[in-house]
């Protein structure tokens, strides 16, 4: 093996695909508000009894949560649009001279979604008002042809989601399918479901965190996943998203995360789980108690917990959200595998029920077999020797003579994270809005290898050690140039940084042992790989294909983001530019072939 020399993998600024620079949508109607990543929108027409158009309709829509209000006038058409709405429920009012006001109470604005509201107005006094839930109208979606799933906050809070994983929920989509493997938990730590979308690979479906990438331009999984607590609603798209959504070939992932409103919110949650209340799998646990740990099922120990805070900061115009979610969890694991017996340590390998014949004697047809298959003790390999004092004897009765299935694993790994997000929002004047956002998560994983010393199989996900450190920033704001134009700017930036180290990183087993090339350095030390095929089939020692353990692994991943569209409605038309620049940079030193050596035999 060579010394770690840096596997640099260095990306240029990339102008990505229809969404790029200066992507022109040319939408069919006005009232298709298109790939509103960060916001919503609402839409309609105010027409009067008969059915003809109100132009010069005053349209006032407010906020429930926040109480921002938003004036826009009906045009000659009697249509009016207010774009880059946050999400969440609205008032509409429509108004003016000789008719009676009408209000439509509790709109739902969702994410990339233009809510179409029309109101018909009756004759009369203007100080009258007729409200009207928007329960009761027709809120149907006859814009665009996306085929979509929306999930809130509180569906995303009370579905019951194993360890509340958020990229789990991609599943309840339609079309969707999880892939067969899953990327190690060594580099994937925050727990990124691998998922098909109709069909295509899990990479090609892209992620979007308030408007900006949260992808992993690499290994295609998420960087940061977001706490449930802190997602104010989520749009998985499968079919027909637009061209804003550059590098998805499958479908959409958008994710809004909360912000405040006028009122402080708060909320707090642990959610436990012990091994007390797990039954014992009776083919590989055995049935009395460890004699080291003193339990018959190895130690499960799992705790999340967290908080969430979001309110005002000044009432109307500035809001902040924060919540932070940790996890401490030991899980358990056991398998029952196979080592070699004592006897057959010292050579003598009669039990096993084959013939053992001298390499150094005749050809390989006609070789003398050892005399009671017993290889003589100074024919033994010295470095074959030093390793197997690393496996421990067997622990169970087994079967073939005790050759096989003759000893238990138990073990328990230990995962720690810890994740938090802010948010603050802006209302700087009725034209301008602002958002900032910032998230971070950490993750150390430790894993046990089934044979200790010995490495071998991981017992739970992984044989070795992981620390993870993810960020992520977002912020933007959009702005009314007058009431047909809108400009938008976001920025984004992710890290994405793992180190990962085998298990018995810095040791020298193998030069120890006498073995030539090994352990020269720290990035080369621990036990190789080693694999001894046939029937009885094993591995020992560390890496990727022995227990899931592509270390020594250093990556440091980092992507900038720009984002910026500028949408013009002229008359029943909306023109949309858009530009969406990235620069990504990744560092990274594996080791997909083992550094500290592989041997086969």
């Amino acid at each position: 093996m060579g010394s770690m020399g840096a596997e640099s993998r260095r990306m240029p600024f990339r102008l990505v695909g229809l969404a790029g620079l200066l992507a022109l949508t040319l939408c069919g109607l006005a009232t298709d508000a298109r790939a509103q990543a960060v916001y919503g929108s609402i839409a309609g027409v105010v027409t009067d009894t008969s059915g003809a158009a109100v132009p010069g309709a005053n349209v006032v829509i407010t906020s429930i949560q926040r109480k921002t209000v938003d004036t826009v006038q009906t045009n000659a058409t009697g249509f009016y649009e207010k774009a880059r709405l946050l999400p969440g429920r609205y008032e509409v009012k429509a108004e003016l001279a000789g008719f009676k006001s009408k209000v439509i109470s509790a709109v739902n604005v969702s994410v990339d979604t233009q809510t179409k509201v029309d109101v018909k107005l009756d004759l009369g006094d203007i100080s009258e008002t007729i409200t009207v839930n928007a329960a009761e109208g027709q809120l149907l979606k006859t814009d665009r042809a996306d085929v979509a799933t929306i999930f809130e906050s509180k569906q995303l809070t009370e579905l019951p989601v194993l360890d509340r994983n958020f990229t789990k929920f991609l599943l309840l989509t339609p079309g969707t399918q999880q892939q067969t493997w899953q990327h190690a938990a060594s580099e994937n730590p925050q727990g990124s479901t691998q998922t098909m979308v109709n069909g295509q690979t899990f990479s090609g479906t892209g992620w979007q965190l308030d408007g900006t990438d949260n992808r992993d331009v690499i290994l295609g999984i998420v960087v940061v996943n977001s706490t449930l607590e802190s997602i104010g609603e989520s749009k998985i798209t499968s079919q027909n998203y637009d061209a804003e959504f550059g590098q998805a070939v499958a479908g959409v992932v958008s994710v809004q995360t909360k912000s405040g409103t006028n009122s402080l919110h708060g909320s707090a949650f642990e959610f436990a789980q012990r091994d007390k209340f797990q039954a014992r799998n009776p083919f590989n646990q055995p049935d009395k108690p460890n004699p080291v740990t003193g339990k018959v099922l190895p130690e499960t120990k799992k705790d999340q917990f967290g908080a969430s805070l979001g309110g005002p900061i000044q009432q109307n115009k500035w809001f902040f959200f924060g919540d932070y979610q940790g996890s401490r969890n030991t899980v358990g694991g056991s398998q029952l595998l196979t080592v070699p017996t004592a006897a057959a340590r010292g050579g003598d390998l009669s039990a096993y029920g084959i013939n053992i014949y001298d390499p150094r004697t005749g050809n390989p047809s006609q070789r003398q077999q050892f005399a009671g298959n017993i290889i003589p003790a100074n024919r033994l390999s010295p470095q074959t020797q030093a390793i197997l004092k690393l496996l421990p004897l067997p622990n169970a009765a087994g079967t073939d003579n005790g050759t096989r299935n003759n000893y238990i694993a138990q073990g328990s790994e230990a995962f720690d994270a810890d994740q938090f997000n802010v948010r603050m929002d802006g209302r700087l004047s009725e034209r301008l809005n602002a958002f900032g956002r910032y998230s971070f998560a950490k993750y150390s994983l430790s894993g046990p290898t089934a044979f200790g010393q010995g490495g071998g199989h991981e017992l739970v996900s992984l044989g070795g050690n992981s620390k993870v450190k993810n960020h992520s920033v977002a912020s933007g704001f959009d702005y009314t140039i007058n009431s047909t134009t809108i400009l938008d700017f976001r920025f984004g930036f992710y890290q994405y940084k793992v180190d990962v180290l085998p298990f018995d990183f810095g040791t020298t087993p193998a030069k120890d042992a006498g073995i030539p090339g090994l352990n020269f350095d720290d990035f080369s030390s621990g036990l190789p790989a080693l694999f001894i095929n046939g029937d009885r089939g094993f591995n020992m020692g560390s890496g990727l294909g022995v227990n899931r353990c592509n270390c020594p692994l250093a990556q440091n991943e980092k992507q900038w983001q720009v984002v910026s569209n500028l949408t013009k409605v002229l008359g029943n038309h909306t023109v949309k530019f858009g530009l969406d620049v990235r620069r990504a940079l990744n560092l990274r030193v594996p080791s997909d072939a083992h550094r500290s050596g592989e041997l086969s035999f």
